[in-house]
Parts: structure tokens; sequence; C-alpha cells
């Protein structure tokens, strides 16, 4: 009998707004702190970085071997410990839940059943897309201001 479950499994990062920086997809069926050392090479790909890069993580990464991988790139993690009550960091790891709500906005993506790995990347890679464009015209509305802008939004 077959126990393996059905779906995928999203391990990404986002920065302080929510827009995605990178994403590693793999089967429901694994254990996310695997996924872990593949989502942070795609850090390499935003050098430089800032000095100072926090990675909040939930209980499912709490092991010397996570803290050793974030030790060994130069990252301070936050990891809430196992059995407790996830600290003050839960607040932070809002960004990355609220992003996979925006993902799952896109319904093509909260069930997937395409089979073809460049096909699902295609769909997340459309989606962060639209996600980041979103993001960055909700932040120019506040930051940006001219003459001829209207007081409010459309």
């Amino acid at each position: 009998m077959d126990r393996g479950k059905q779906g995928l499994k999203r391990s990404g990062m986002t920065d302080g707004y929510g827009i995605p920086l990178g994403r590693v997809l793999a089967g429901a069926n694994r254990h996310d702190s695997p996924l872990l050392a593949p989502t942070l090479d795609r850090l390499d790909d935003l050098v430089p970085l800032p000095g100072d890069v926090t990675v909040p993580l939930d209980a499912g990464y709490d092991s010397d071997k996570t803290r050793t991988l974030l030790d060994e790139r130069g990252l301070h993690g936050r990891i809430a410990h196992e059995g407790q009550k996830a600290p003050i960091q839960a607040s932070q790891r809002w960004h990355v839940e609220r992003t996979h709500a925006w993902q799952n906005a896109f319904h093509r993506l909260a069930r997937c059943y395409e089979r073809r790995a460049a096909v699902i990347d295609a769909f997340f890679d459309l989606a962060d897309t639209i996600i980041t464009i979103r993001s960055l015209i909700r932040q120019a509305w506040t930051t940006h201001r001219w003459g001829e802008r209207p007081n409010r939004r459309p």
C-alpha cells in the first residue's frame, strides 16, 4: 500500500513585503528540512545580500543540522522549538504564509494536477510575477507622489 501524499510541497522564501524570492517544489510526502538547503541555494542569485539576514523557521527545522547549515552560510536563524508555542518570530513567518495564500488565489496552483515540473514552474513563475507587480504598485502608491495623481485609489 502506497502511503505517499499526493500534491506539492512548496519551500519558499520572501522578502519583508512578501515578494517571492525563490522556491523549491517537491512531493507533498517529503519532510521540510531536506528542502532548506536547496531553498537557501536560491539566495546565490540575489547577491549581494544585506549584512544581517534572519531566517525565521518553524519547529520542523529544530535540529543541529539546520543550525549548522545556517551558520555555514552566514545566516541568522530564528527557529521555533519543538513542543513550545511559537514565539514572536511567528509574526515574521506571516510574510511567507501570506505569499502562499496569494499563490493559492491562483486556483491552478492551489490544486495542481500537472505532472511536468517545467509546466508547474512556469505557472508559479507567472503567479510570482503578478504578485511582485501588485506589491510594487501597492508600495509605489504610498511612496511616490506627483501633482496630478488622484488622492485615493480608483
